[in-house]
């Protein structure tokens, strides 16, 4: 496993690397394995202060096996100095009581449990959806009304069309609708938490994070949400928590806000952390960003949505960010 990052001055570069024995491939496949977590351990180390419930693992990591606390203490003794630590710095192993090894033990089962989750994440919007576009995929789909719908990378929507009214639900992702002129049958969108009912319309509606985000591009549309019900015209946004209020229109530039229909992100001033969401939606793994001021910062800048990684080494050369690679799937930004 090979990790590249940026010393303090970040004008040169580190390159960390596990030897392998090629004569003693069963006791290196071992000690390959400690190497490779010794150096994600000492990554996370140097990114930060640790979690409570980190350092319990990294300290558990350190107790399991002598060939755990022996690697750590081979990157100590080799690239430590990189980062400010003892290189000579003894790790000992400590002895845990019983009562502190199952809460450990549980911990990780809970975060094994999660991981499990999100991995099925996208099996289950699949499962549950009636229109779904997988990862790198952008799908026009034509509703049985004339209605159209634009369905973003990892985006899914379910259909519940009844006689008095047109229901649909955006599992995930994000999507445009353009909706077929029906007064007997009310076009509404269900999404985190709130519903969207069109007025003659054409509008986007975003599932993130921090919230739902919609944006008229046509006519106008009413939002509600936490007992709130708010009209917003046409080259217009609001937004909204789940039951939560929503919030006051402003204006918008609707070309940019809907520029991934052409294949762009655009942001502007945006928190790294809702652009690492909107690329994430186009990268077949997991992206994100580690320190709540790493996270915070804001970004501008025009992204191709159809090469993640190259958006991703923009944000980090332009930020003065530094990139942990745990192959391409797992990308962390601090």
């Amino acid at each position: 496993m090979n990790l590249a990052f940026d010393d303090k001055s970040g004008t040169s570069r580190a390159r960390l690397t596990t030897a392998m024995d090629m004569n003693a491939e069963t006791n290196n496949s071992d000690q390959d394995s400690a190497g490779d977590e010794a150096i994600e351990w000492f990554v996370r180390l140097r990114a930060g202060a640790l979690s409570v419930e980190e350092q319990v693992a990294f300290e558990a990591w350190l107790a399991h096996g002598q060939e755990n606390a022996a690697a750590f203490e081979d990157v100590l003794q080799m690239y430590g100095h990189l980062a400010g630590m003892n290189p000579l710095r003894r790790v000992k192993p400590h002895v845990y009581p019983k009562r502190r090894i199952f809460a450990v033990g549980l911990a990780a089962f809970a975060a094994a449990s999660l991981a499990l989750f999100v991995s099925f994440d996208e099996i289950s919007a699949y499962l549950r959806s009636d229109y779904y576009a997988g990862v790198g995929e952008r799908k026009f789909v034509t509703l049985e009304d004339g209605s159209r719908v634009q369905l973003d990378s990892k985006s899914s929507i379910k259909v519940q069309y009844a006689l008095a009214e047109r229901r649909l639900t955006l599992l995930e992702g994000e999507a445009w609708f353009e909706v077929a002129p029906d007064p007997a049958r009310p076009f509404v969108v269900e999404a985190g938490g709130g519903t969207v009912t069109a007025l003659g319309t054409a509008f986007d509606v975003a599932v993130e994070k921090s919230g739902t985000r919609v944006t008229v591009t046509e006519h106008r549309v009413t939002i509600a949400s936490g007992g709130q019900s708010v009209v917003v015209e046409q080259g217009r946004q609001s937004a909204f928590g789940r039951d939560a209020g929503v919030q006051a229109p402003s204006a918008v530039d609707s070309e940019s806000a809907t520029a991934w229909r052409r294949g762009k992100l655009i942001m502007e001033k945006r928190p790294l952390y809702e652009v690492l969401s909107a690329i994430g939606r186009h990268h077949r793994g997991f992206i994100s960003c580690i320190g709540s001021s790493a996270c915070a910062r804001r970004v501008s800048g025009v992204f191709g949505a159809d090469d993640p990684l190259q958006s991703l080494g923009e944000i980090e050369a332009s930020l003065g960010l530094k990139a942990v690679n745990l192959s391409n799937y797992v990308i962390l930004l601090y």
